[in-house]
């Protein structure tokens, strides 16, 4: 270990990252990730305690409102590029005015898409959402006006938690979204098991909570010692330049992000004709699906952190070196994680208590996505991260949406319905996406055509000591 300190030490004057720092980041990010799973599972739980129109319900509403976290997150990655762009080259004044426009204008696409979720609330509930019974539109109305409320508030919180995982710092996010977490699960079980409320026990501690999250958002951001604080920021002043910059990484990952959860919400109804132990199939082993790719989750948010300080260096060495480390992380992570889950699957096909029909499908579907998830996936999701922090954010739309529709979407069809593999057929089709995905990420990279694709002036100077100490923590 010390001799390959020594040869980092050779190879460049100054890293950016030390391995201290990177597992600072990175630990953090997998334990925020974990919560956030673990508390939805809860979450499910509990709603079915208040009967099956209200799971309709709370599983119709949260579709969209799934896409709109999407595209919160897309935008602020953005932001987080953008700023985490102008602290690689020491200007961290440029870091704060990006986060400042990032945040403004994320304000403004909340409380538009607030507006317009109320304004045309009878077209999604009767038009999106089709021919649902009365007592489920019932629930899905008064879920939507609920949560809906809370779409501001939510966007405040990824746009915050994203600066904080710009500088470094992603412990802050983690404690953030361990108290709303803790908020969310406590308020459902108080109002649903305690008071013995109907959907709107579920649907105001999501609204208290994100509440609570936002306003501890803006107390930590207000703090002046955070180098991207955002003291002095006008909400009816925009900055033309640097919101065209952020707007050309988020708007990319906005689509990309969108596509993904339509295309989503489209198998799930070619699912629903496969009968009903191919639906419970499906739904439990994308449950499990999701924890053997937590680990690779939280290394793609660094490496948005990593790549992006990189290049504001200027430093593509760095750059690379860096790419090469964190997907090596993401691989042996993810090994670890596959291997326990497949040895642990019979125990958790069990807790489910399934049909024994249903669960040869999910333990067909989950040895098949272990073994895949541990050769490929990596390469197809970890990867074009490096690609967006380095700016070349529409090769990796292009390729994500093309990928997508044409063998996710095309192949589920043919696989699952037409050829007669069902539920299984369209796992399939999933991962000969993943391998699509992988194979031109990694041309791209070896082509390294994804590099000098400048977005912000590069500007050196010696940072000043509050901001040195800034940028190694948010501290």
């Amino acid at each position: 270990m010390i001799i390959a300190r020594k040869r980092e030490t050779e190879k460049f004057e100054n890293l950016l990252f030390s391995n201290r720092a990177l597992w600072a980041l990175i630990l953090p990010l997998f334990m925020e990730q974990l919560l956030t799973t673990l508390v939805g599972m809860a979450d499910s739980i509990m709603v079915a305690q208040v009967g099956e129109a209200a799971v309709s319900a709370v599983s119709l509403v949260d579709s969209v409102m799934i896409l709109l976290i999407n595209i919160f997150n897309a935008l602020a990655t953005g932001g987080a590029v953008v700023a985490g762009q102008y602290l690689g080259s020491r200007n961290p004044e440029q870091a704060r005015k990006a986060g400042k426009q990032m945040m403004q204008f994320m304000i403004y696409l909340s409380v538009g898409l607030v507006l317009l979720i109320y304004v045309g609330k009878s077209f999604l509930l009767h038009v999106v959402f089709g021919s649902i019974e009365q007592d489920v539109m019932n629930n899905c109305n008064i879920y939507l006006m609920i949560c809906g409320a809370s779409i501001p508030f939510l966007a405040f919180y990824s746009g915050g938690a994203a600066l904080f995982r710009s500088t470094g710092n992603s412990k802050i996010s983690m404690i953030v979204s361990t108290v709303m977490n803790v908020i969310n699960v406590a308020g459902n079980a108080i109002l649903v098991f305690g008071l013995h409320w109907g959907v709107e026990g579920v649907a105001i501690p999501t609204l208290i909570s994100r509440i609570v999250a936002a306003i501890m958002m803006l107390v930590l951001l207000y703090n002046q010692d955070f180098i991207l604080n955002i003291r002095g920021m006008h909400l009816f002043q925009f900055e033309k330049n640097l919101l065209k910059k952020i707007l050309f990484i988020g708007v990319p990952n906005g689509v990309e992000s969108s596509m993904f959860q339509l295309g989503k919400i489209l198998l799930l109804s070619l699912i629903a004709t496969f009968g009903t132990c191919s639906i419970a199939a499906n739904a439990v082993s994308n449950a499990l699906a999701y924890f053997e790719i937590l680990p690779g989750m939280a290394l793609g948010l660094a490496t948005v952190t990593v790549i992006s300080r990189c290049i504001g260096a200027g430093d593509y060495r760095q750059a690379e070196y860096f790419t090469k480390k964190l997907l090596k992380y993401t691989y042996i992570s993810m090994w670890i994680t596959n291997i326990t889950m497949i040895i642990l699957l019979p125990t958790m096909l069990r807790i489910y208590n399934l049909s024994p029909e249903t669960t040869r499908y999910a333990t067909q579907i989950m040895l098949f996505h272990s073994v895949m998830a541990m050769i490929s996936w990596p390469v197809a999701f970890t990867l074009p991260n490096a690609f967006r922090a380095a700016n070349d954010v529409r090769y990796t739309m292009v390729v994500g949406v093309i990928s997508m529709w044409v063998f996710r979407i095309v192949f589920a069809f043919l696989l699952g319905k037409y050829m007669g593999l069902g539920v299984f057929g369209t796992w399939i089709a999933m991962v000969l996406d993943w391998y699509v995905r992988a194979i031109f990420f990694v041309v791209r990279y070896k082509s390294g055509k994804w590099k000098n694709r400048q977005l912000i002036q590069h500007f050196r100077r010696s940072p000043t000591p509050s901001s040195a100490q800034s940028l190694n923590g948010g501290k």
